[in-house]
């Protein structure tokens, strides 16, 4: 078992809670890392690079001059790749789809708790007794954050109603906001501590946290 402390907003430890984890993949597994890493990675890439080819180039296909008397190589049209403004010999076609890789939805879900294993393994996850803040203030957060010893950057992990907190963090340097349910192997990885409420973690070790979201629209 995992043991791990509660902390308040002042950064006292006000309780020990104790994770299992065999429901967070037993071990930490660096090739299921690395796969749902790349995965996340990859649909993120635009893949809209194009480039175009002779027939793409818009322009005459007409000889440019005749094939003899001039005393100048042969030439053909003004499109071909050898001319400036031409067309390039191998275009390359939008490869938005080349960049996808599929994984298998329980394969994510484990990803993300390996992650999440991987994190408190390291002693990089903050948790706190509550979130919830009476108004939308920046310094508010920065001194939760100093509380707890968060001097690197940071993902705040939030519920879906809690907006204060979400305001709060935004303009943080180095520190990032996600919901709770859009948790995620490659936003875990890319942040050195990761910072959520009691009642979050627990909602997204248990997986409800999943079906509380579905069907709903938090801005």
């Amino acid at each position: 078992m995992i043991k791990l402390p509660v902390f308040d907003k002042l950064g006292k430890t006000v309780e020990t809670i104790e994770i299992d984890p065999a429901m967070l993949g037993e071990k930490v597994r660096p090739a299921l890392l690395k796969q749902a890493y790349v995965s996340v990675h990859e649909h993120q890439r635009q893949g809209s690079a194009r480039t175009k080819s002779r027939g793409d180039i818009v322009g005459s296909t007409r000889k440019v001059y005749k094939q003899k008397g001039t005393g100048n190589a042969r030439v053909g049209a003004s499109r071909v790749p050898n001319r400036k403004g031409g067309g390039v010999a191998f275009k390359k076609d939008r490869t938005r789809d080349a960049f996808r890789s599929q994984m298998p939805a329980r394969m994510k879900r484990l990803a993300n708790r390996n992650a999440l294993l991987a994190k408190l393994v390291d002693a990089e996850v903050k948790v706190m007794d509550s979130l919830a803040f009476a108004q939308a203030k920046t310094s508010d957060f920065a001194s939760v954050l100093a509380a707890v010893g968060v001097e690197r950057s940071c993902l705040v992990a939030v519920d879906f109603g809690n907006t204060n907190a979400r305001l709060s963090a935004r303009n943080l340097d180095g520190v990032n906001v996600v919901r709770i349910d859009q948790l995620n192997v490659f936003d875990l990885l890319n942040h050195r501590y990761l910072l959520l409420d009691k009642a979050s973690l627990q909602a997204f070790i248990a997986g409800t946290v999943y079906e509380k979201s579905q069907g709903k629209e938090v801005a």
